[in-house]
């Protein structure tokens, strides 16, 4: 199985930064796009940013200018940076990854997900 674990949560003063990483573990060979996703209390999951394979960054209009999104091909990490954390960024922040695995000895293409890190922003 694979599983993409998540770091880098914590609770953080308003106007501070965090930086999420996220890697895979388990029997994967080949990972395409990753992203970033986030679900506040209350609210439904929504992508904060996604990037391609090649470096091809999307945002969503909330997030431009305050997260950046980046990728190291060679550690197989994606991490995302949020500058002037404000209290309505709280939420449970998700990594995604579309790749191919290897599950019951055959390849798949798989979209997985992490477990959460919780970011809290205290005022």
């Amino acid at each position: 199985q694979v599983q993409l674990m998540e770091s880098g949560g914590g609770s953080v003063q308003a106007g501070g930064s965090l930086r999420l990483s996220c890697v895979p573990s388990g029997d994967w060979f080949s990972i395409l796009d990753m992203a970033w996703y986030r679900q506040a209390p209350g609210n439904q999951r929504e992508l904060v940013a996604s990037i391609t394979e090649s470096g091809t960054r999307k945002y969503a209009d909330f997030a431009k200018g305050r997260f950046t999104i980046s990728r190291n091909n060679t550690r197989n990490t994606v991490h995302l940076q949020v500058n002037g954390l404000t209290p309505e960024d709280t939420a449970v922040y998700y990594c995604n990854a579309d790749l191919w695995g290897v599950v019951d000895g055959r390849d798949r293409y798989l979209e997985d997900w992490g477990q959460g890190t919780l970011v809290t922003i205290l005022t």
